[in-house]
Formats: structure tokens, sequence, C-alpha cells
């Protein structure tokens, strides 16, 4: 029996050393991996965004100054206004600005911002990164909010562009503050 335990234990020990050599091996193949990944994304393009962070200072065209124009209008029992009529910007700086939100009427209401742009062709260069159209907003009986817009015209804005609106237009969603007071008295 003693020479079947230490055949056992012979056999083990082989197993042992395979599977540390296996787990080495595992090991400095996701090591490998790093370097790799990176010289893949980088060869066909993928996660551009590290890259583009780096480069931001040059992303920024400081040879020329585009005039930002809010605007806010409303339908309903609220009143909405950006704090600052106008900015002036480069094409490619990040650009932020509040809107203001005051609901004057006795019960919540539920609403949603519809964006337009004036000239027509800054749409397609305007970049919202944040901003309280993407989603309805809740405001309760008296209250007053302030949303954020986080935005970027791009580069590629054509140079006669020299002034760019950007306009909401607050509108109520009907029945939605009904439904959601249904909603919230249920399960009370």
């Amino acid at each position: 029996m003693s020479m079947s335990r230490a055949r056992a234990i012979a056999l083990n020990a082989v197993m042992l050393r395979k599977l540390a050599v296996m787990a080495a091996v595992m090991f400095a193949f996701g090591f490998a991996l790093v370097p790799f990944y990176k010289s893949i994304c980088e060869l066909t393009g993928v996660n551009q965004l590290t890259r583009r962070d780096s480069a931001t200072p040059a992303a920024v065209d400081a040879s020329r100054t585009v005039t930002l124009e809010f605007d806010a209008n409303t339908r309903g029992d609220w009143s909405f206004r950006p704090l600052h009529a106008s900015l002036d910007t480069h094409p490619g700086e990040l650009v932020s600005i509040d809107y203001e939100i005051t609901n004057h009427s006795a019960r919540d209401i539920v609403g949603q911002a519809i964006p337009s742009y004036a000239p027509v062709q800054a749409a397609a260069h305007l970049r919202k990164l944040e901003c309280f159209c993407f989603r309805q907003q809740t405001l309760r009986a008296g209250e007053t909010r302030r949303f954020a817009v986080v935005l970027m015209l791009d580069r590629e804005l054509p140079r006669e562009v020299a002034t760019v609106t950007l306009s909401y237009t607050f509108f109520e969603i009907p029945n939605a503050a009904a439904s959601a007071k249904v909603g919230s008295g249920a399960g009370a």
C-alpha cells in the first residue's frame, strides 16, 4: 500500500506542477493581451474617445468665434428661460448653459422640452452631451428647477455660420401627471 500511496503522491505532484505551469501561462497570456488589444483598437479606430481626449486642445478651432443664442418658449402654466441669452464659443469647445423652469400651477405637471435650431444646417453640427430634453421632467406645484445643457459645436460647422440659435419649447404631456399620481396612490 505504501508503494501505491507514494505513486499517488508523485502523480499529484506532477499534476500540481502541470497546473502551476498552466496557470502561469494563462496569466502571461492575459497580461500580453493588454498591449495586443490596444494595438488592435488603434489599428481599427475603436476607442477613439480616449485619443480625442488627449488631443482636446488641438480640437478647438480658436481661429473663429460663433455666437450661441438661447431661447425658451412654453405651452402651459409655467415660466421657462435660459439664464444667459447668448455666449461666444469656439467650435470644438464644451459649453454649459442652464435653463430655469417654474411651475406656477397648483398641480404637478409633467413636460418635455423639444429643441429647434437656426440655421437649420447647424443642427448637424451641434452635439449635446447632456440635456434635460432627453427625458420627461416632473415639476411639483410651485417648484422651480434648473437644468443644464452641455453641448459643443463641431469643427465642421460651415465658416459662414457665425450665429447659432438653440431654442426649446417646453410642452405639457397631457394626463402624465394624473397617471403618475394614480400609480403612486395605488401603492400607498
